[in-house]
């Protein structure tokens, strides 16, 4: 006796007496609820509601209804309307010429004979805490030209008041291009070389190549997707500021990041509260913008090619030959500084230049000696638990969000699309209300319970992509096979590999490289190596030599992790997102 069902959307027969059994093909919303329940707990309490707190208290006082008097306040004093300024032109400037330059350093070092050892220099500073990238640019922009290179070479004093937003602004360009490099490269890698060749076939320039073979079929998407990434983290730059720029010059230098955190630290406040809001907003429509530009069909058919004899491209034969290995250089001399500041002693390293001083290893005796292995220590402890957690919590709400479409399913991805870009700085004050409530303010468990809630919008997005590009036939082979929604996950989780190695390397490296966490949430007993590191620069000069070796020692791990694993990462990453 036979009984047909319904799975997944396609008529089954069921060799058995009786009604299917519901948890196989029909999963119970118990079980839908039981798997979104950690991520919507996190979320709620550490995201959602702390936002829904900024909001309110950007409108009231004291619980009484001010209106707009805080958005006033907090523009009006202290050069409000210039930080803002000084935001938005981060966020238009920064991410124009780090996709122009990922772009064009992509497509010349595709199919070179040193594209390889090239794409290595320009990724490493991908995985560089920015900490540590402040650390660097800040020798390298030493005002006294003995020390600092750049200042040797051009004569100027970067690091004054004039200039400080351009040179801050250098270093990150340095740190964002190596990802843009990897996402292009991508894209080039899933474009079909057949289009370029027909384009030129038919008599097209290379104006129409790259139109109609490149930037209509993927990069239009691909341009979308690295802009927004690195506006998005523009937005929320804060270390890099606090280390890189003197603090003579910091209010020539600060963004909103940078002003929330000098009004109002870790408490909530109504000015800076309303700044937050207003930061959130751009935000929202910054991500909103990327979203509906980067909505595009693919183009019709090109008219059969005419097979070349040589593949075309639309950069030209000399800068393919010439600006590789060009970038390559450039990119290597701030680490080249790095590394050889650090191998002198403290004395020298704060006297005489790193190109001038006797090597030795006194800086890194000094680094140990001050407790830098403690902090090391911590912050692999937490790199490891959060980054197990996210990944827990994660897989369990991405699969119900790709495969039991609970409702409102569309409606959860808006939200963590939302929460995942949320900074931290904005909820500071109510997420440290909420862990004062719980107990666990200024401790290691505090600070892993923020970085989860923080990392794990991110991460369901990832694997929720990865989960819904499993052919149907495999998901309704998993359900027969496993009892249990638990099992049916386990045996789709080999299909979404590159993703939980994406998720996996990202999120160690986030927790490791991290300061503004450690800083608003840390406490005596929770120090992380970035807060550690921040506290050996407030005397720069005397403190230079060991701040570059702790800067080299906490760089280590997370360069070898993004190097090792870049390719994953960036297939972890695109999945989904350029079909």
């Amino acid at each position: 006796m036979s009984e047909r069902g319904v799975l997944l959307g396609e008529t089954l027969v069921l060799d058995d007496v009786g009604p299917a059994r519901r948890g196989r093909a029909y999963p119970t919303v118990g079980t839908t609820a039981a798997l979104l329940l950690p991520a919507a707990l996190l979320l709620g309490g550490l995201v959602l509601w702390p936002v829904l707190r900024t909001a309110y208290a950007s409108v009231t006082d004291g619980g009484r209804f001010v209106g707009l008097d805080h958005f006033r306040t907090a523009l009006a004093e202290d050069g409000g309307w210039t930080v803002l300024g000084r935001t938005l032109l981060w966020a238009a400037v920064v991410p124009a010429v780090v996709t122009v330059a990922g772009y064009l350093l992509a497509a010349a070092s595709r199919r070179t004979s040193s594209g390889r050892l090239v794409t290595l220099i320009l990724v490493a500073p991908i995985a560089l805490p920015l900490v540590v990238t402040g650390v660097t640019f800040r020798l390298l922009y030493d005002p006294d030209p003995d020390r600092g290179t750049a200042t040797w070479l051009t004569g100027g004093l970067w690091l004054g008041p004039k200039m400080i937003t351009v040179a801050l602004m250098s270093a990150f360009v340095w740190a964002w291009v190596g990802l843009a490099v990897l996402v292009f490269r991508a894209a080039f890698d899933a474009l079909p070389p057949v289009l370029s060749d027909a384009v030129r076939a038919y008599g097209g320039t290379r104006l129409d190549a790259f139109r109609d073979a490149h930037w209509r079929p993927l990069l239009r998407r691909t341009v979308a997707i690295v802009f927004a990434l690195v506006a998005l983290a523009t937005a929320r730059t804060f270390d890099l500021i606090l280390v890189m720029a003197p603090g003579s010059v910091l209010d020539e230098a600060s963004v909103v990041s940078v002003r929330i955190w000098q009004t109002s630290g870790g408490t909530v406040t109504g000015p800076s509260a309303a700044l937050g809001v207003l930061w959130l907003a751009a935000l929202g429509l910054g991500v909103l913008g990327a979203a509906l530009w980067s909505r595009q069909a693919w183009p019709p058919p090109p008219r059969p090619p005419v097979p070349p004899a040589t593949p075309s491209t639309v950069v030209p034969r000399l800068v393919r030959r010439v600006l590789p290995p060009v970038a390559a250089v450039w990119w290597a001399i701030p680490l080249v500084v790095l590394v050889a500041t650090s191998l002198h002693a403290p004395r020298e390293a704060a006297t005489q230049g790193w190109w001038t001083a006797p090597v030795g290893l006194g800086s890194y005796e000094s680094v140990f000696d001050g407790g830098l292995a403690r902090s090391l220590t911590l912050t692999a402890a937490l790199s490891i638990v959060v980054t197990v957690v996210v990944l827990a919590v994660a897989l369990l709400a991405a699969y119900a969000l790709a495969w039991l479409s609970p409702p409102g399913a569309q409606a959860a991805g808006v939200v963590l699309l939302g929460a995942a870009v949320v900074p931290v700085q904005v909820i500071a004050g109510p997420v440290t209300e909420v862990l004062d409530w719980i107990g666990l303010a200024g401790s290691f468990a505090g600070l892993a319970l923020v970085h989860v809630a923080l990392g794990a919008p991110f991460a369901v997005l990832v694997l929720r992509n990865a989960l819904a590009d499993v052919p149907l036939e495999r998901v309704r082979q998993a359900r027969l096979a496993g009892r249990r929604e638990w099992s049916v996950l386990a045996r789709l989780a080999p299909a979404t590999v590159p993703a939980v190695v994406a998720v996996c390397v990202l999120e160690f490296v986030q927790v490791w490289n991290d300061f503004v966490v450690g800083l608003l949430f840390g406490g005596p007993d929770a120090l992380p190596l970035g807060l550690a590191l921040y506290g050996q620069t407030r005397q720069f000069v005397a403190n230079s030599g060991p701040v570059a070796a702790g800067s080299v020692i906490a760089s280590v791990l997370p360069v070898l992790l993004v190097i090792v694993f870049r390719r994953q990462v960036v297939r972890g990453l695109v999945t989904g997102a350029m079909k």
